[in-house]
């Protein structure tokens, strides 16, 4: 690769991050690509040994990835054209991305030409007067700009009208780019890997897996060092995919950053996305150690709903019940739990955590939010970055404080049919769930912190005896890991010796 023409496009882009503004930015969701990761995603795609390339780049920032897949080509494929469409909208970067895709254009000797479309990329790909410019392509080569689009925006409308929801500004990207795809083009990207699984991305999940199949998704075992000079902490994949191609193998890598050398294995394509999975989750296997999780995963016999357990989501949404908050006990209070309540296993309640912990209900229609008295395993539906699980449960016990209790808008909670569980399956389900076991195997399909109730709908879990076995063996408050992991293991090994 030419390293020449990638040293130079580095500078550009360190020159306009320089002149970035920092909230303008985060707004934009600008993070633009280092060399290193630039080199990695422009591996990816297949070279045409002969011909001309007509290669996007959708919100190309200073023109890194443009100038990596052209310095690939330079160097690997003589008889190749490239022909680069470059969109950006953004007035501050646009010198610098013309900068460097005139550097590649001069390393090309006439086999590199650009246009730059001065635009923001979904309006100019949605709508009536679409810019046909936009269509066509052999590759697609992207790093989305990353944020939330409103329900309500006029972009999240534009995004639906062209024939799918996305609710976050790098799955737009990555549905438009789809679409702009020639038959049998290619797309490469580095995204968030949040799209992977959960609800939310449903649809733009859906969409995308209909219309392309994955070819290869390089996994990054470190948060933060990606965009280390950003301060992006989001956990990164890189995929490419072809569009309406073959869906027989995938090949998963995976490395610490973009400076280490991948371990790459190849799997069968139903190991990643499972035709008979409904919510088309991407589970991303990368290692032996994934492997013999996923499979050993898969072997468990039930799912919750086998087992006659329901999952919910906690029933307050605090600012709508702010008439039945306090912070001091009142009489005929009921405990209201909080994420913070969740110590160690237990449901530690009243806990001071700046948040109120009694639910008083002022009328019958306040009385609908709470839960019948019983025991519950609870989770957290979102955890803190730093958290050692993804996963992080707990049981509510009735002999805190008997009576009906409120649970909270961040929590999930098990529950059989609308009442409490026995005490053994709450705390065999609460050790089950926060072993390593566990979160390992969440982790091959999950990469946000985030713990949808579909996702504990769809895994798998050992039988309901086996469960209350767990339960029974354990204590009342939650042991070290080491230990977890161990009466887990036991209780598998148990079930497989009576199976």
């Amino acid at each position: 690769m030419r390293r020449d023409l990638l040293d130079l496009a580095e500078c550009h882009r360190r020159a306009a991050l320089a002149r970035l503004d920092a909230k303008d930015q985060a707004a934009l969701g600008q993070f633009f690509t280092p060399m290193r990761a630039a080199a990695l995603i422009a591996s990816l795609p297949r070279l045409p040994e002969v011909g001309a390339l007509r290669i996007l780049d959708p919100g190309a920032g200073s023109g890194m990835l443009s100038a990596a897949i052209v310095a690939r080509v330079l160097s690997e494929t003589p008889d190749v054209s490239v022909h680069i469409v470059a969109v950006e909208a953004d007035l501050v970067v646009l010198p610098h991305l013309i900068e460097t895709l005139e550097a590649c254009k001069a390393a090309g000797h006439g086999r590199v030409t650009y246009e730059v479309v001065e635009a923001d990329y979904i309006q100019a790909s949605t709508g009536l007067d679409a810019d046909d410019r936009l269509a066509g392509f052999d590759l697609c080569i992207q790093n989305p700009p990353y944020a939330k689009l409103a329900a309500k925006s006029p972009a999240r409308a534009a995004i639906k009208a062209a024939g799918v929801d996305s609710p976050n500004l790098y799955a737009a990207f990555l549905a438009l780019a789809t679409a702009a795809l020639a038959e049998g083009g290619q797309l490469v990207a580095i995204t968030p890997r949040s799209f992977a699984n959960g609800p939310y991305f449903g649809a733009f999940r859906r969409y995308l897996l209909d219309q392309v199949s994955l070819d290869r998704v390089h996994v990054f075992e470190s948060r933060s060092t990606v965009f280390a000079d950003t301060g992006v902490l989001q956990e990164n994949v890189i995929f490419s995919a072809t569009k309406h191609g073959s869906r027989e193998r995938v090949m998963l890598s995976v490395s610490n950053d973009h400076h280490d050398d991948a371990a790459h294995r190849t799997v069968p394509y139903s190991d990643v996305v499972n035709p008979e999975d409904e919510h088309r989750f991407i589970r991303i296997a990368a290692n032996d150690a994934d492997i013999a999780i996923a499979e050993l995963m898969l072997t468990l016999p039930c799912t919750l709903a086998d087992l006659g357990v329901k999952v919910s989501t906690g029933p307050v949404v605090d600012f709508r019940s702010r008439r039945c908050l306090h912070t001091e006990a009142v009489d005929g209070g009921l405990p209201l739990i909080y994420p913070g309540n969740v110590r160690g296993g237990r449901i530690e309640w009243p806990r001071e955590i700046r948040k109120a912990q009694w639910y008083l209900p002022v009328d019958a229609a306040d009385e609908r939010w709470l839960v019948p008295e019983g025991w519950y395993t609870v989770i957290k539906r979102f955890s803190a970055k730093e958290e050692r699980r993804r996963i992080v449960a707990a049981v509510w016990s009735p002999d805190v404080k008997p009576g009906p209790l409120a649970l909270e808008n961040h929590l999930n909670y098990l529950h059989l049919g609308g009442v409490g569980l026995d005490r053994e399956l709450a705390y065999g389900l609460s050790l089950w769930l926060n072993s390593s076991l566990v979160d390992q195997f969440f982790r091959t399909f999950s990469g946000h912190t985030q713990v949808n109730a579909t996702d504990l709908r769809t895994m798998r879990f050992p039988r309901i005896d086996s469960l209350r076995a767990l339960g029974a063996a354990g204590p009342d408050h939650l042991p070290e890991q080491n230990e977890i992991d161990a009466l887990v293991d036991a209780a598998l090994t148990a079930a497989a010796a009576a199976a």
